[in-house]
């Protein structure tokens, strides 16, 4: 699963411009289930099992991951930009990214600067950056040489390698949630006991949007969100102001900002996890939240849970994950969906 995650973490697609993400999972997924694009652009596949259930169960992750979009050009050349998602702008400055021209589908290369240092006023220099004082270079001369490149409206998105290190760990952008969608991918390649649907959801990072028609469409009964999630487990944090901690095994939420999760099938996942003998954890906060938002509250309602893997540095360049608590995250959301079904 590893090469596939480097895939999709390399291909990017933030909010509102999933469709390389999307196009590669199709080209992942096209001989092994039926699927469709619905009209915001979440793919939404049916995988035959070997017995129909009586209860409709759905599985779901995002394509989508946080970045920027470029909303004018200063006479300078350099561009302004807005953050689409959650980021903390302490990890934007003086990072490289890419800005995609819509039009011709040239990437181009910059640089997000800030205001140098030596022009701050002590209170500036005291108090964390705010992102509407950032701005991209490209290498621009003026408005004019860069209105050639770029135009209001395009975005823009974190450089990052994928590199492993340490034991079993991974450092990569976008693994919030291509973690998710490597899972699902792996999981339709698979022979299922009941029939079951999968949806790689669109702008999730920006209000959970792509899951609030979706969930609409397909009106599961029972739906499995993947994700990955905060881990605060650094020096300095204690308790339960930790999170959640990598290598502890996947994450299955009590309740966030956005949903209460159906306690049953919280327990059920603890219950797995020690029966197969792997790590299983919660997350210590009510913090956050996810797809399950609008999916457990869509329709009649829809009885829910989260499995997340644990993420460091969510939201930035250099996300890192641990890859036993993927691969036990996985072998997780294949028992939950046929025991489900047996509630």
């Amino acid at each position: 699963m590893k090469e596939l995650l480097k895939e999709l973490c390399m291909t990017d697609g933030v909010s509102g411009d999933e469709i390389s993400v999307r196009e590669l999972i199709t080209e992942k997924i096209k001989d092994v289930c039926e699927y469709r694009t619905d009209n915001l652009g979440s793919l939404i596949c049916f995988k035959k099992g070997r017995r129909t259930p009586e209860k409709k169960l759905m599985i779901c992750a995002h394509m989508d991951e946080v970045g920027f979009i470029i909303t004018a050009i200063r006479p300078d050349g350099t561009l302004c930009f807005g953050n689409v998602g959650g980021i903390d702008p302490s990890v934007i400055i003086g990072r490289q990214v890419t800005v995609k021209n819509h039009s011709t589908g040239e990437v181009i290369y910059g640089v997000v600067g800030s205001t140098a240092v030596h022009n701050l006023s002590k209170e500036q220099r005291e108090k964390p950056p705010k992102s509407d004082s950032l701005y991209i270079d490209i290498g621009a001369e003026d408005i004019e040489d860069a209105e050639k490149l770029v135009s209001p409206g395009d975005c823009a998105y974190f450089v990052s390698g994928f590199e492993e290190f340490g034991e079993r760990r991974i450092k990569s952008k976008a693994i919030d949630d291509r973690a998710g969608c490597a899972m699902m991918i792996e999981m339709l390649h698979e022979d299922l006991e009941y029939d079951t649907y999968f949806v790689f959801n669109v702008q999730e990072e920006i209000g959970l949007r792509g899951s609030t028609a979706s969930s609409f469409a397909v009106a599961p009964d029972y739906a499995i969100v993947l994700e990955a999630t905060t881990a605060a487990d650094i020096d300095g944090a204690s308790g339960a102001k930790r999170v959640c901690e990598l290598g502890k095994g996947p994450v299955v939420s009590f309740m966030d900002r956005s949903t209460m999760y159906d306690k049953e099938l919280y327990h059920l996942a603890f219950d797995i996890a020690a029966e197969e003998g792997f790590p299983c954890q919660t997350k210590s906060m009510i913090a956050g939240g996810n797809d399950a938002g609008a999916i457990h509250i869509s329709g009649k309602g829809v009885r829910t849970i989260a499995v997340s893997v644990p993420c460091r540095y969510l939201h930035s360049p250099s996300s890192v994950i641990e890859t036993a608590d993927l691969e036990n995250s996985y072998r997780l959301v294949k028992i939950l969906a046929k025991r489900i079904h047996e509630l």
